[in-house]
């Protein structure tokens, strides 16, 4: 199916609409501007199912401890997983440090998108977002953003029966082929900050001539989360701090460390000396955490140094909540 909604001259005029736009517009990030392929698809494994501000964060850390392919492939996993720490989806860390090895071991940054696709933990997006960027590889994207301003150019009743791969028959049709990564990161940056999903900023938007919907269209049900509550004991001793390593047989967070579990009868009577909330993915939790000096109920675990835990793959939780008691430098 073509993207028969905008005629050749449409395309043209919103093509040129969108980029003055960007070049305008565009928030400032650490990768922005970047043509370093091995910078950008760490800014874009990074990104995947993650906020901006987050990764605005980490970005620039993660690239000093890891400045170059051949660094990310020498190095262990714990310690990729250790600089990961806080990003979540930590499939993603060691997925990036494979295909960091097998780039390696080429000898060379693959520069078509095809060919990036056959990497680990390389799907089609970034395939040929990081082509597109890096290498000037007219290939169009389709994430979550395009999708909703394509289905909004087109118009709510066309856009219901289209095929995942239509979408990216549109795009492709719509990408401008002399600057496909702006274009592509223009399209993106569009979704993202003005043709939102529940308020789309239509007064704002730079390609509102073009567009069918012109406002909020059909708008899907979230499911409401999931509650849930856990606790964890906190033991000390003067310069170090308990943790517990998560079986590498889990399928969730494997190998990672964190503070010891408490069932519930065993908080009975205590005072936490933290609440705090945490999600993860469908899940929201409200954590207590509860101190001891170990004693005879000690549990299992490891005496960390605090002066070396950052070294450590620690989970996310665990992270913020050290970082809550002031325990992390």
């Amino acid at each position: 199916m073509s993207a028969a909604f905008l005629d050749s001259g449409s395309r043209r005029r919103f093509r040129k609409h969108l980029l003055r736009w960007y070049d305008r517009e565009k928030r400032t990030l650490p990768w922005r501007g970047e043509s370093d392929p091995y910078r950008i698809l760490v800014s874009e494994i990074m990104l995947q199912q993650t906020r901006v501000v987050v990764v605005k964060e980490r970005y620039q850390g993660f690239l000093r401890q890891f400045p170059s392919v051949s660094r990310l492939a020498r190095a262990s996993e714990e310690s990729v997983l250790a600089a990961w720490s806080g990003l979540g989806y930590y499939r993603r860390a060691r997925a990036l440090r494979a295909a960091a090895r097998h780039i390696h071991d080429q000898g060379a940054f693959p520069g078509a998108a095809a060919e990036l696709a056959q990497l680990p933990g390389i799907g089609r997006y970034t395939a040929a977002a990081v082509s597109s960027i890096a290498f000037g590889e007219p290939v169009a994207v389709v994430d979550g953003n395009v999708k909703r301003v394509l289905q909004r150019l087109s118009g709510e009743e066309l856009s219901l029966s289209l095929s995942n791969d239509a979408y990216w028959q549109w795009a492709q049709e719509l990408l401008e082929k002399r600057r496909p990564g702006d274009f592509n990161q223009a399209l993106m940056e569009l979704g993202a900050t003005l043709c939102l999903p529940g308020q789309p900023v239509c007064g704002r938007c730079p390609v509102v001539d073009f567009c069918a919907s012109r406002g909020a269209g059909n708008v899907r049900t979230r499911n409401p989360r999931k509650k849930a509550s856990l606790s964890y004991l906190l033991v000390q001793r003067p310069g170090a701090v308990l943790l517990q390593q998560r079986s590498a047989s889990l399928s969730l967070m494997p190998g990672m460390w964190e503070l010891p579990s408490l069932k519930r009868p065993e908080t009975k009577g205590k005072i936490p000396i933290l609440k705090l909330r945490h999600s993860i993915t469908t899940t929201d939790y409200s954590i207590l955490v509860f101190s001891s000096d170990g004693g005879k109920k000690r549990p299992k675990g490891a005496w960390t140094p605090l002066r070396s835990i950052n070294r450590l793959p620690l989970t996310g939780l665990a992270r913020k909540i050290l970082g809550r008691l002031q325990l992390l430098s």
